[in-house]
């Protein structure tokens, strides 16, 4: 189990999106702000080329495409499952700053199959 947020759960989270397939214009340069963690406010980032996760870390990204933003508890709500990350940017529980329209463009690959498997798969090994 690795604990959501960590460096050994990004890793993990990475390997597992590997199995996602190759999808033509999924590609972005995210980064994301958790802020009122237990351990304080977190950022992290994710790029994605053709659908595949080609690195995913702690950090700061200068060149994001553009930035989401939401507290630890509804990112948590995220990661369970227990609300939807297109929900939570539809009522401005998640902020997002920077290309808006990319982000949009990447939101339909959330509702794919193989997405919820790898969700699945990734909340298996989180430790909350």
């Amino acid at each position: 189990m690795a604990k959501y947020l960590s460096q050994e759960w990004h890793a993990a989270a990475k390997d597992l999106a590997q199995t996602f397939p190759e999808r033509a214009g999924a590609t972005a340069r995210m980064a994301y702000k958790v802020t009122g963690g237990p351990d304080g406010d977190i950022d992290y980032y994710q790029i994605v080329d053709s659908g595949h996760v080609t690195d995913q870390a702690l950090g700061m990204l200068d060149d994001a495409d553009f930035t989401l933003a939401a507290t630890w508890d509804d990112s948590v709500k995220v990661a369970k499952g227990e609300l939807d990350a297109n929900a939570a940017f539809m009522q401005g529980r998640m902020k997002v700053t920077g290309n808006v329209g990319k982000l949009m463009a990447l939101m339909p690959l959330t509702m794919s199959p193989e997405y919820k498997v790898i969700q699945d798969q990734i909340r298996a090994i989180t430790e909350f």
